[in-house]
This record gives C-alpha cells, sequence and structure tokens, in this order.
C-alpha cells in the first residue's frame, strides 16, 4: 500500500514531534495532526514556531521547515481521518483514577473514543496504528470496534510504540536506536507493516527497523520503560546507603558502570524519576501482572515505584531536619520545576511532590524554571488536591530570575538539571541569602568544593 495521507490523533509530546520529523522526511506524505484543544492547535499553527506548545531542542526548525508544506494542524478529526490511509492514534493513556484497577491499570477510554471515531467516519480501507503506550492485547480491543462497524470497510491494526526520551526527542526520531512495529502475522498484516516500515525507511536504516506480532510489540514498550526505571531506582537505593557509609554514590556508579555488563547510562542518582511514562508504564505492568495471577512478578516491579517515591520524601524530610526541623514560614528556592532539563514537561515532576511536602510545612516556596510557567506550576499542585488552590497561590511564587528568586531564601533545592545551573554566580546568590545557607542538589548537578568555599552548606544525593 503506498502512504500518501498520514493523520495522527493527538498533538501532544509524542504525535506533534512524531509526525513533524515524519513530514520533515517524507515531504511526499500529506501529513495532519488534529486535536480537540483549539489552543494547542492554535500554538502549533502560530507563525513563530518558537511559540509551539512543546519546547524540544531543534523541534521548531523542523516544524518551521514543514509547516505549510505537508504538514498540517487542525481540529477536524473527521476530515483528517476520512481522508488519511494511515492513522495514528497519539492521545493520552493516563493511569485510571477511578474503577477496576484504580491507581495502576491504564485508562482506555480516550483510545476507545478515538477508535469509536475512526468506525464511524471511515469508508475507505485504514491502516490504524498505536502510538500511544498501551497494555498489551489493546489492540485486540480496538481490533473488536473497527472489525464491527457493518460498513465494510477494512482494517489493519498496527503498534508502533515511541521511545523518545524528552529533551532529545528530536534527535531520537532522526537517528533512533530502532523503530518497532508490531503487526498480524496474516498477509494483510505483514503489506501494513510493510506500508509503514517504508515511510520510516526514507530515513532510518532498515537494520534498525524490527517487526515482531502484536503483542510483542505492545509489552516491549511496557517492559523497556520498567527496565530504564528499575535502574534509576537501584542507584537510589544505594544512594542512601552511601549516605550512612561515607561512600558516594557518584564513585560507586562509576565503578559499576564502567563494567560492560552493566554500563554507565541511567546510574545518576537524583531526587526521583518522572515524565509521563515511567511511573504509568510500570503501574500498567503490575496491574497486568496481577490480572494473570502473577503476584511475585507484581510485587518485583512495584518495589521500584516504592522506592521512587521513598526518594521524594527523603529528599523533602531531609530539607526540613536540616533546616533545624521547621521551614515554617521560610523561603525555599526551587531551581527546576521541569521533569528534566530540556522539556516543559512537567508530569510527575519530582518537585511538585517535593514541594507538596514542604507546604505541609508551611514552607514559603520561590521557584524559578527556564521553561514553566507559574500557571503550570500552579495546576501541577492543585491537581494533588493537598490544599486549597488559593492556599497554593499565596504560598508558590514563580520567578523568571533566578537570582530574585533565590534572594532572602534560607535554602536552595535544586530540582531539575538544567545546564544553565551550573553557570550562575554563586557567590551573588550567597550574598543575597539568609545564613547560614544551604543547597540541596536532588541532581547532583553543582560543584561541591566551589560552593562550601563560598560559604553555603552543601549536600548532594549519595554522599
Amino acid at each position: 500500500m503506498n502512504i500518501t495521507k498520514i493523520c495522527c490523533i493527538g498533538a501532544g509530546y509524542v504525535g506533534g514531534p512524531t509526525m513533524a520529523v515524519i513530514a520533515q522526511k517524507c515531504p511526499h506524505i500529506q501529513v495532519t495532526v488534529v486535536d480537540l484543544n483549539a489552543k494547542r492547535i492554535a500554538l502549533w499553527n502560530d507563525p513563530n514556531s518558537e511559540n509551539i506548545p512543546i519546547y524540544e531542542p531543534g523541534l521548531s526548525e523542523v516544524v518551521q521547515e514543514a509547516r505549510g508544506r505537508n504538514l498540517f494542524f487542525s481540529t477536524d478529526v473527521d476530515q483528517a481521518i476520512a481522508d488519511a490511509d494511515m492513522i495514528f492514534i497519539s492521545v493520552n493513556t493516563p493511569t485510571k483514577t477511578y474503577g477496576t484497577g484504580r491507581g495502576q491499570a491504564a485508562d482506555l477510554k480516550y483510545i476507545e473514543l478515538c477508535a469509536r471515531q475512526i468506525a464511524r467516519v471511515s469508508k475507505t480501507d485504514k491502516i490504524v496504528v498505536e502510538k500511544s503506550t498501551l497494555p498489551v492485547r489493546t489492540a485486540e480491543a480496538i481490533q473488536s470496534i473497527l472489525h464491527n462497524t457493518g460498513n465494510g470497510v477494512k482494517f489493519q491494526i498496527l503498534s508502533n510504540p515511541e521511545f523518545l526520551a524528552e529533551g532529545t526527542a528530536v534527535a531520537d526520531l532522526l537517528q533512533p536506536d530502532r523503530v518497532l512495529i508490531g503487526g498480524d502475522t496474516t498477509p494483510e498484516g505483514q503489506k501494513a507493516i510493510e506500508a509503514l516500515v517504508s515511510v520510516y525507511a526514507q530515513w532510518v536504516p532498515k537494520d534498525r527497523i524490527l517487526t515482531t506480532n502484536v503483542w510483542s510489540s505492545e509489552l516491549s514498550k511496557l517492559v523497556a520503560n520498567a527496565f530504564l526505571a528499575q535502574r534509576v531506582s537501584s542507584i537510589n537505593a544505594i544512594s542512601e546507603l552511601c549516605e550512612k557509609t561515607g561512600a558516594n554514590v557518584n564513585e560507586v556508579a562509576r565503578a559499576i558502570g564502567m563494567d560492560s555488563r552493566i554500563g554507565p547510562k541511567f546510574l545518576k542518582s537524583s531526587v526521583g524519576f518522572g515524565g509521563s511514562c515511567f511511573q504509568k508504564d510500570i503501574l500498567n505492568l503490575v496491574y497486568i501482572a496481577k490480572s494473570y495471577g502473577l503476584q511475585e512478578v507484581a510485587d518485583y516491579w512495584e518495589q521500584v515505584i516504592l522506592m521512587n517515591d521513598h526518594q521524594k520524601r527523603r529528599f523533602s524530610k531531609n530539607i526540613v531536619s536540616t533546616l533545624y526541623n521547621t521551614v515554617a514560614d521560610k523561603k525555599i528556592a526551587f531551581l527546576g520545576w521541569a521533569f528534566k532539563k530540556d522539556t516543559n514537561d512537567t508530569r510527575e515532576s519530582a518537585a511538585i511532590y517535593v514541594a507538596n511536602d514542604l507546604l505541609f510545612e508551611q514552607a514559603q516556596l520561590a521557584v524559578y524554571d527556564p521553561k514553566v510557567s507559574h500557571e503550570q506550576m500552579l495546576s501541577d499542585l492543585n491537581y494533588l488536591q493537598s490544599r486549597s488552590d488559593a492556599e497554593n497561590e499565596r504560598m508558590v511564587t514563580a520567578y523568571d530570575n533566578p537570582y530574585a528568586a533565590c534572594e532572602g531564601a534560607h535554602a536552595i533545592a535544586v530540582l531539575t538539571e538544567w545546564d544553565e545551573f551550573r553557570s550562575y554566580d554563586w557567590q551573588q546568590i550567597y550574598d543575597k541569602m539568609n545564613k547560614p545557607a544551604f543547597v540541596f542538589d536532588g541532581r547532583n548537578l553543582l560543584d561541591k568544593k566551589a560552593l562550601e568555599t563560598i560559604g553555603f552548606k552543601y549536600q548532594a544525593i549519595g554522599s
């Protein structure tokens, strides 16, 4: 099948960048990204590409090149579905907050709504591609909906999970470790796989395009994120032991990372992992294991989440205990709110939970993040429903200048590893802080010796 028109439902952190790169690399294919959020679509269409709703290094340039040529953003979902040969589903699949599986299972209501809309609108045969992270065997449910429309349209369901790291998403798309495509073993299923392979093969070497059955593809995404998160929780567990024994977690990580069987990646101790995927996907894996009666498997993976939660609580408790067991009415400066550098994504950011703990202790928070708005910070805290929205607004102030955020503070907590934090005039910051001035480095980012020479009392994870 020759693909000439692609539709992507969902203009978020996966759909937007992925479709922008496909459009850039496949100028012969018309790519339309649709979303019901009119404000988001308007930002994607903003003539100033710097104003697009997602910050990723290099993304605005890719959008600027392809938008209006063969890349389009629209709220007309029905029309884009009707016109497309291939439809990517890239909508949110959050953890359920209600009903059976609450707190662990993936909420698939948006996936089902997409499937029903595709079934209702389609008048010609389509290839439907799961791009969202989904539980294994979700394709079965989509297939059931699409194959019972009664209008004679034929659908092939593919799984094509994303393996993007926020902050490097464009580089990951341009030079992926692998592209994974799962489909049916039937002749029709194999033709659908080849159609999607032909799209990626425009710029990805064929030996990096891996094809499997649908179920292997769906499960591989969950397992990949679980393994990465497991490494973070493992080194964070060791960081606590280092603090008790006098070992240095950075030295331990370097020593074990030089073992070729282990490798150095994801061995950076920190206040904890965040983002939209790790926690959600592990909880989903836990739920799936429980649903098959595999309690020991579920317990094993659940411990990764428990360790991550413990690390965040431990960090905030340490701030309180070090500041003489009270932070009430003390100004605590947060450097960073995004869950990692080079993104404006705050989902499951450790900063949210550390802030929540300190607000319970009546601290006054002053936050600086180069890419996250005050509105987003308050939205994150209000979502937890721990206090009234008015209380959060009164106790949390955002600054567009890091020096102003730190002025008069009793302590600084580094919550995101933005590179710019290293280049600050720390002497100037120290001079304007309350003494003694503390730095709690939740990302092992700063130079301990340099800060202590200035006069800071410095603490980092695992040392």
